[in-house]
């Protein structure tokens, strides 16, 4: 799906995609794996689809949570960062050049005395303003 006029841009939010993925600095991640949690917006015309029901017209979701699950399986690398580009690329493939926001979130990382959680948050393609 090509963006073709950004005043009819409608977006739909992907939340929560419980992922396991081998990523990480020490060994012991790249090894055992550590759970991720996934937010993504994707940027698309949706008035057709919401006009005549269709859902050709529509972006399918199911496939980028079930090829990001996949992906999240297959991988093993050092940095959030480098799983973050490969999930932007693999909604790239899906749904071409358009605007994308994704959440990534590390849920433990093990840190001495840090309970909390690691995220980062890219986009692309989104236009300024």
């Amino acid at each position: 799906m090509n963006m073709t006029n950004s005043q009819k841009l409608s977006s739909i939010h992907v939340q929560s995609i419980n992922l396991w993925s081998h990523v990480g600095v020490l060994p012991k991640e790249r090894l055992l794996g550590q759970p991720f949690l996934l937010d993504f917006i994707i940027w698309i015309d949706l008035e057709s689809a919401a006009l005549e029901d269709d859902l050709s017209k529509t972006a399918d979701y199911s496939l980028a949570v079930k090829s990001i699950q996949q992906l999240s399986l297959d991988i093993n690398c050092l940095t959030i960062e480098h799983f973050s580009e490969l999930i932007l690329e693999k909604l790239e493939a899906l749904y071409g050049v358009v605007p994308i926001e994704i959440f990534l979130k590390k849920c433990n990382p093990p840190i001495d005395g840090f309970s909390g959680s690691v995220s980062i948050k890219r986009s692309r393609n989104i236009p300024l303003l």
